[in-house]
């Protein structure tokens, strides 16, 4: 560490690398918290767990159980070692419980009074949290691997769903029906993730190797899908315009919505470029069974939207379109 310092004063190292290098000893030097625990009440293994983004005091876990539980995060106790308790669950003897195993639950993002869950059981429901009773459910004809509502948006109420066929299925909260299809994958959709920064633009992953991103106000639907070679391989190639040499069962975007984040089977996880899906680089060896990802480390300062120094010759000319159409105000 102390070379990077006097490399960052001398000039010869880019800033970055020496935030990358902090960030990572961080990283590597994570433990478990011994002064915390949380009350175990799943029968087997957790698939899913979402904090809710209003208070972050409630999370929600998902099993291969198909039982949903609810714990309160909060020390009430005040005491220096304390275990979370339950508040809730929907456990094998409610009347609305998964019949196999959740795959994903998420809070509603705007406050704690609803949730969603989705599982093998091809249901997507969606839950009242006061009453723990299920205010919607979407059924489908294929085994549902994932879900995700916009984080941000304000215009619309839509679900993406990823499911074992090759479409990606967009559910309306507010009809309590499947608004449209986006078509473009060959194989199942195993995640998706809407952008943090821009209503509509949806990034999907599949087991066909494959990254999307999506404007869902289009016709055409698809903006982007992502390159690992960046376009340097001939299209003959068989691993051109593909995001992974295997299947992609996660991604998620940074918080700032500038960059996305996928990991596939062939071990790897990629970060790419979410404005003109360039493959930055940047690669990380991962674990065999990692599925899920979560963003943590804020490693890029958030651009303003009125920042000069971001140019259009920078940005995909598609995403310029989307991104800047009457309807955004």
């Amino acid at each position: 560490m102390l070379g990077f310092l006097s490399a960052r004063q001398t000039g010869l190292e880019d800033p970055l690398r020496l935030r990358r290098a902090a960030s990572t000893r961080r990283v590597l030097g994570l433990e478990l918290n011994k002064d915390r625990d949380v009350e175990r009440v799943h029968g087997g293994g957790i698939n899913t767990l979402d904090i809710e983004p209003v208070e972050g005091r409630y999370m929600l876990s998902g099993g291969s159980d198909g039982v949903i539980v609810l714990y309160d995060l909060e020390n009430s106790s005040r005491q220096p070692y304390y275990t979370c308790k339950a508040v809730c669950s929907v456990d094998r003897y409610h009347p609305d419980v998964h019949k196999y195993s959740v795959e994903t639950v998420q809070w509603y993002p705007h406050d704690t009074g609803m949730f969603t869950s989705s599982s093998f059981d091809k249901t997507l429901k969606v839950w009242d949290t006061n009453t723990l009773q299920t205010a919607d459910v979407f059924n489908f004809e294929e085994t549902v691997y994932s879900h995700h509502m916009s984080p941000v948006s304000t215009k619309h109420c839509l679900v993406a769903v990823g499911t074992r066929g090759p479409k990606v299925q967009l559910c309306d909260l507010k009809s309590g029906s499947c608004s449209h299809i986006l078509q473009g994958h060959r194989q199942e959709i195993l995640a998706v993730s809407w952008s943090p920064r821009y209503d509509y633009i949806l990034a999907t992953a599949s087991a066909d190797s494959r990254v999307k991103l999506w404007d869902v106000r289009r016709a055409s639907g698809c903006l982007i899908t992502l390159d690992q070679h960046n376009g340097e391989k001939s299209q003959a190639v068989e691993s051109a315009n593909t995001a992974h040499n295997g299947k992609v069962n996660g991604l998620c975007f940074t918080s700032d919505g500038l960059h996305l984040l996928t990991v596939g089977t062939d071990n790897r996880m990629r970060l790419w470029n979410s404005s003109n899906g360039e493959n930055t680089l940047e690669l990380y060896s991962g674990s065999r069974d990692c599925n899920i990802l979560a963003w943590v480390p804020s490693l890029y300062e958030p651009v303003p939207d009125d920042d000069e120094t971001t140019t259009k010759s920078q940005l995909n000319p598609a995403f310029e379109d989307a991104w800047s159409s009457s309807d955004e105000g």
